[in-house]
C-alpha cells in the first residue's frame, strides 16, 4: 500500500486487500522510507473501516490535519514556499479562513452560478456533436469544472487552458510514485513546482486588481472580505486557488468520467435514472461518489494519546483514511460493491466525511453532475463508453485519463 505496486493493481483486487484489512483486529501499520527533506517516513497505520474513519474525520482536536493531509507528505518547504492550503490547517487558523471562503459557496453565490454552469453544459454538447466522440475525459469531464471554476475566479476564457495544462501537470505528480529520485519523479517535481508558480503568480495578479477595482467574481470577494478581522494574504489566495483547482476540478471531472462507464456497464441503473431522472439524480450522484471515491485518502497526525479501532494511539502517530476501502465497508452498506442509485440511506465519505474539513464545494459538484448528465442524456441518449478507461496511477486521485465513447 506504500509502493506503486498495490496501486498499479486492478480496482477488484485493492478491493480485496481492503477487505482483509478491514477484517484485521486493529488498523495495520505501514512503513515508509524515510528520506531527508523528501517526508517525514515514520509510517501510518491504514483506516479502513467506515467508523473509524468518521470518528477521526469529526474529532480534529486529536487527529490533527497539521503538518500535511496528503500522502505520503509533501517536503516541509512547501508550505514555506507557497503557503498552508486549508486542508493542512487546524483550527483556530482552518475555521477562521473557512468563514472568509466559505462565502464561495453559499446558496446565494450557488444559485448565481447556476446559469454558468448550464451554458457551459450545453456549449460542451454542441461542441459534441459538431466535432463527434473522441475521448470523454478529454471533451467532457475535464472541461466542465475547470470552466466553471475559472468562472467563478474571474479568470477570463482565453487563460483557461493555460490554467487546465497546469492542473494535468499537479495531478500527475500528486499521490504515488516510485523512487524519490528517479529522473521522472525529479522531473515531475520540478514540474509541479513550476505549475504552482505559474498558477500564483496569475491569481496575485488578479488579487492585485480587484483590490483596487471589485468585479462580480470569486477573486474580489476573498481579497476583500473581512470576516471577523480576518483577509487572505497573497499565499493565502494561492493556496486556496490551487485547492479549488485541484479538489474541485477532480471531484466532479473523476465522477463524470467513472459514472458514464458505471451507466454504461449497468443498463438496468441507467433506465431507473432517466425513468425519473429529477427524483433519482440526487441518490445516484451519491452513489456514484461512494462507489467510486474520486479522492482516495487523506492523512491524520495524533496530538495525544487515543485509542481507535482497538488499537492504543500514541502521540505523534499518523493514520491514513482510506475513503474507498470505508465506502465499501459492509457493516454499513448493504451489498457494497454493487452499484445501486436507489441505496437509501448512503452515508459515504467520499466528501472526506463529517467534521471541520467536510468538502466545502461538495454542493457545487453534485450541481455539476446534475446538470452535465441532464444535458448528456437528453440530447445524446445513446452516449456510452466504448472500452476500458485509462486510470491515472496514483493513490490519491481515483483520476480517469482517458475514455472512449460514442454517442
Amino acid at each position: 500500500m506504500v509502493g506503486i505496486e498495490f496501486w498499479e493493481r486492478p480496482h477488484e483486487e485493492r478491493h480485496a486487500e481492503f477487505a482483509r484489512l478491514r477484517s484485521l483486529e486493529s488498523p495495520p501499520f505501514f512503513a515508509e522510507p524515510r528520506i531527508p527533506l523528501v517526508r517525514a517516513g515514520k509510517g501510518f497505520y491504514a483506516l479502513t473501516r467506515h467508523a473509524d474513519v468518521v470518528e477521526v474525520s469529526r474529532n480534529a482536536k486529536i487527529f490533527s490535519s497539521e503538518p500535511a493531509a496528503t500522502s505520503p507528505e509533501p517536503p516541509p518547504w512547501i508550505a514555506w514556499l507557497f503557503g498552508r492550503p486549508m486542508v493542512n490547517m487546524d483550527d483556530p487558523r482552518h475555521g477562521r479562513l473557512r468563514r472568509v471562503v466559505s462565502r464561495a459557496f453559499s446558496p446565494k453565490m450557488l444559485g448565481r452560478i447556476q446559469e454558468e454552469i448550464q451554458a457551459t453544459a450545453t456549449m460542451i454538447v454542441d461542441d459534441l456533436e459538431r466535432e463527434g466522440a473522441r475521448d470523454f475525459v478529454e471533451q467532457v469531464a475535464a472541461r466542465l469544472p475547470i470552466h466553471v471554476i475559472c468562472a467563478m475566479m474571474g479568470v477570463p476564457p482565453e487563460r483557461r487552458p493555460y490554467v487546465l495544462k497546469r492542473i494535468d501537470v499537479m495531478t500527475e505528480y500528486s499521490g504515488v510514485r516510485g523512487s524519490l529520485f528517479s529522473p521522472r519523479t525529479i522531473r515531475l517535481l520540478l514540474g509541479n513546482l513550476k505549475a504552482i508558480v505559474d498558477l500564483h503568480r496569475l491569481v496575485a495578479k488578479m488579487g492585485r486588481e480587484r483590490r483596487g477595482a471589485p468585479q462580480d467574481d470569486l477573486v474580489s470577494a476573498l481579497v476583500n472580505a473581512n470576516v471577523d478581522g480576518e483577509f487572505l494574504t497573497t499565499r493565502e489566495l494561492g493556496s486556496f486557488f490551487d485547492l479549488l483547482l485541484v479538489a474541485g476540478n477532480e471531484t466532479t471531472r473523476n465522477a463524470l468520467a467513472h459514472g458514464l462507464k458505471l451507466f454504461t456497464d449497468h443498463p438496468g441503473q441507467r433506465e431507473l435514472l432517466l425513468e425519473d431522472y429529477d427524483a433519482r439524480i440526487g441518490p445516484a450522484i451519491e452513489e456514484i461518489v461512494r462507489y467510486v471515491s474520486p479522492i482516495i485518502q487523506f492523512r491524520r497526525t495524533l496530538k495525544e494519546p487515543y485509542t481507535l479501532g482497538g488499537h492504543s494511539f500514541a502521540a505523534g502517530d499518523k493514520v491514513v483514511m482510506l475513503y474507498q476501502a470505508a465506502n465499501r465497508d459492509p457493516a454499513v452498506f448493504t451489498d457494497p460493491d454493487d452499484f445501486d442509485i436507489s441505496r437509501s440511506p448512503n452515508p459515504h465519505v467520499g466528501f472526506g466525511g463529517p467534521g471541520p474539513h467536510l468538502c466545502l464545494g461538495a454542493n457545487l459538484a453534485r450541481m455539476e453532475l446534475k446538470i452535465m448528465f441532464r444535458e448528456l442524456f437528453t440530447r445524446l441518449p445513446a452516449i456510452r463508453t466504448t472500452d476500458d478507461p485509462e486510470l491515472l496511477l496514483s493513490n490519491f486521485d481515483n483520476g480517469v485519463v482517458c475514455q472512449p465513447f460514442a454517442f
